[in-house]
């Protein structure tokens, strides 16, 4: 089994979570230090096997000629999966999934807030006129019986499917691998691999979520062609990274009504400059890039980081691990490929 001598672990965790990190790496030798500390840092970096970061990697961190695995207990590693990375043979792991309950709820969230259109209903409030509450409801449609498209079933995917189900709505997805079963809880399946297209998810999504990670394949993967396939009455609600989404035709769809709403999490610039025109569009929703957390962020953070530890040292497969696939160039080396 592959050895582990010495760890640098940068996490500012609480006591419980750091000695049971020591005792699942023992015998090895844990250096605990601070991520702002630079000096304590370059002390360690250069005999350590592995390092365990709260946040991505940087060139601290690579300067570590003995690295072999790099486990960051964050989520989106668009900034850690670098080509260097996986050009030394470095594994790289994260932690998806940590926060995929508050993720899946902030996507209903969005999609009720949408549905029953808060904008309006506080409005109304706002001027005391109950009429304009039944005026608004006459033409609107709940969640049930209507279809939810997914791009990307991993973890928050999967959570926001488990949750459409109990909203009694039809479920289709659209991810990277291909599966030999269907998911749970989806009821039409799309696979990259397998030569689809998103193209049919969304011609028939009343609601578009997309969960995927942010990649030169998924750069702008929802640009002005995909907007044009949805129907008019669609909302789509961007839970991924900003960039998946050309923010510039999402603009003009939203303004020309190709779409009825969105609402995003994420931007391509954050925070979304003051001066940006989807500050003021009337069917859009904005969050700053922040959700609720779960009830043990710590713990779910450090979850996929112990199950690693044991499936690394046994020579499995690990959990979250990313490959040059997942490497972010800033689009550049974008894929060609059609709805």
């Amino acid at each position: 089994m592959p050895e582990i001598q010495s760890v640098l672990c940068a996490l500012d965790f609480r006591k419980e979570l750091l000695d049971r990190i020591d005792r699942a790496f023992a015998p090895a030798i844990v250096h605990h230090v601070s991520i702002r500390d630079d000096e304590a840092i370059r002390r360690v970096i250069h005999e350590v096997d592995v390092a365990v970061l709260p946040d991505d990697l940087d060139e601290r961190i690579l300067e570590g000629e003995r690295l072999r695995w790099v486990h960051c207990c964050h989520a989106g590693l668009t900034k850690s999966a670098r080509p260097e990375v996986f050009e030394r043979g470095i594994i790289l792991t994260g932690a998806a999934g940590r926060s995929a309950p508050s993720l899946a709820e902030h996507a209903f969230f969005f999609m009720l807030a949408l549905t029953y259109d808060a904008w309006r209903l506080h409005e109304a409030q706002q001027a005391h006129d109950w009429g304009r509450f039944s005026r608004q409801y006459a033409a609107s449609r709940g969640l049930n019986g209507q279809t939810l498209g997914i791009v990307g079933l991993g973890n928050t995917g999967r959570a926001v499917a488990r949750r459409a189900k109990a909203f009694d709505m039809r479920v289709l997805a659209y991810s990277r691998r291909v599966r030999e079963t269907m998911p749970e809880d989806v009821d039409a399946y799309y696979a990259a691999d397998a030569g689809d297209t998103v193209r049919p998810l969304l011609e028939a999504c009343d609601y578009l979520v997309l969960c995927c990670h942010l990649s030169d394949e998924t750069y702008h993967l929802i640009g002005r062609r995909e907007l044009a396939c949805m129907k008019p009455t669609a909302f789509l609600i961007n839970m991924a990274r900003g960039a998946v989404v050309d923010q510039a035709a999402l603009f003009e769809a939203l303004r020309g009504r190709v779409i009825a709403g969105a609402a995003s999490d994420v931007f391509e610039t954050e925070p979304l400059p003051a001066e940006d025109p989807l500050w003021d569009l009337d069917n859009f929703l904005i969050t700053p890039h922040a959700t609720p957390r779960v009830a043990d962020f710590q713990g779910n953070s450090t979850a996929a980081l112990f199950e690693n530890i044991r499936r690394y040292r046994s020579g499995e497969p690990l959990l979250n691990r990313f490959t040059e696939r997942d490497v972010y160039t800033g689009g550049n080396l974008r894929p060609q490929r059609g709805v």
